[in-house]
């Protein structure tokens, strides 16, 4: 009994090794770690080629429009974790991003305007920085050592009555101008965008254009005021 599968392992062990292409190498070497590793690689580098692994830039094959290398904001947005690196190229499972398309287009989510509002909020939120900070230089200077305690109270908040009759008055603007042509509303239409296609851009009124990312800037500095106020 013993006999019979000992031999049958051995057969196995066999069967095993010419799958993986070490059947040639020593006894010691078919399963070391380097022969593995070495097999992972090759099947890996088989179902590239079959298809089953979509590169970084091949993302579009599969979600329509999704930017050049938008690889590492669905890692890192969407928590996506079936990918390898290959030097400096992330591989994704093909079932896995048609399942995450499925998903984007259930939610009614372009993938390209989600990556370009999170990017302009980023934008906006570095903007506000900047304000708040002032830009940063440089200086030499000597603070005498007993000047301290010189401080101001906190500037009270303006009414929100003030600032929610300023988005009032922004949304008749809006429906006025007919700035819906040339801006998105997101997060229950409390965050403007400016509808910026390269494309279109230089034949777009200057001035039109102008209006909109006044708007956008007033009406996102408004909203975001009320929310430190609430």
């Amino acid at each position: 009994m013993e006999d019979k599968i000992y031999k049958e392992i051995k057969e196995v062990r066999l069967l095993l090794s010419k799958l993986i292409g070490t059947s040639d190498l020593p006894e010691k070497q078919k399963f070391s770690t380097e022969a593995l590793d070495k097999a992972a690689e090759e099947f890996k580098s088989l179902s590239i080629q079959h298809g089953d692994w979509i590169k970084d830039g091949d993302i579009s094959k599969i979600i329509k429009g999704a930017p050049y290398n938008s690889g590492k904001f669905i890692v890192e947005r969407f928590g996506f974790n079936n990918y390898f690196i290959r030097g400096k190229t992330r591989y994704f499972n093909r079932k896995d991003l048609m399942a995450l398309n499925r998903e984007l287009n259930e939610r009614n989510i372009n993938l390209r305007h989600y990556i370009d509002l999170v990017n302009d909020q980023e934008k906006f939120k570095k903007y506000l920085e900047s304000v708040k900070i002032g830009k940063k230089k440089e200086k030499h200077f000597i603070i005498p050592e007993g000047l301290k305690d010189i401080q101001k109270s906190p500037c009270p908040p303006p009414p929100i009555e003030v600032i929610q009759k300023h988005i009032d008055t922004l949304k008749e603007d809006f429906q006025k101008y007919k700035l819906a042509e040339y801006i998105n509303l997101y997060e229950d239409d409390t965050y403007a965008m400016f509808k910026y296609e390269y494309y279109f851009d230089r034949y777009t009124d200057a001035a039109k254009k102008k209006q909109c990312k006044k708007w956008c800037e007033d009406f996102n500095y408004a909203n975001h005021a009320l929310k430190k106020v609430i």
